[in-house]
């Protein structure tokens, strides 16, 4: 199967990494750095996205001759994804507003629609910055990424029940955030 042998073959590419070859690391960051800086940019915002990335794939250089193989090495690196981007927040002086991209997609909507929708879009981003770094982290874990309860629990060292908890606290959050800033 092909996801077999992208398994095998990232395995491979971790092993070879995790003696110093800098050429697998660097195949590493290549099928990775995508996701990372998406994470990224969910976590911190645009203006410190960039940096959280690379500082997180740095991080993970130094830290691959230590990595077990107990989780899959995506999993690792957005372990390490989250916890630079608490560490980057912690020391911005102040709060880091959130910038849209004016990016115009044809997805057969009106321009009304499409409008309303990146109104929706704004007032959403700005809720969630909101939110505390904990509720955001479980938010974007879940919401956007698509991860289970679980491998949030593993994540965020919590367990199953204070993730399913803080989501839906965070849901509630932004339900009231979006609700006060309805036009």
């Amino acid at each position: 199967m092909r996801s077999d042998q992208v398994r095998r073959e990232e395995q491979e590419l971790v092993e070879r990494a995790r003696g110093g070859d800098r050429d697998a690391f660097g195949e590493l960051v290549w099928r990775h750095q995508d996701t990372v800086y998406t994470l990224a940019m969910r976590l911190v915002g645009p203006d410190l996205a960039a940096d959280v990335a690379q500082e997180a794939l740095i991080r993970a250089w130094r830290a691959i001759p230590r990595f077990r193989g107990d989780a899959s090495f995506s999993t690792w690196v957005h372990r390490i994804t989250v916890n630079t981007a608490w560490t980057q927040r912690k020391r911005a002086a102040k709060h880091v507003a959130t910038e849209l991209e004016d990016t115009v997609v044809d997805t057969g909507q009106t321009p009304e629609q499409a409008g309303e929708a990146a109104d929706l879009r704004r007032r959403l981003v700005a809720a969630i910055e909101r939110l505390s770094p904990g509720q955001r982290a479980v938010v974007v874990l879940r919401d956007v990424s698509g991860w289970s309860h679980a491998e949030i629990a593993r994540e965020l060292e919590i367990t199953q029940t204070t993730a399913k908890v803080r989501l839906h606290r965070a849901r509630k959050r932004l339900q009231t955030l979006l609700e006060e800033d309805a036009p």
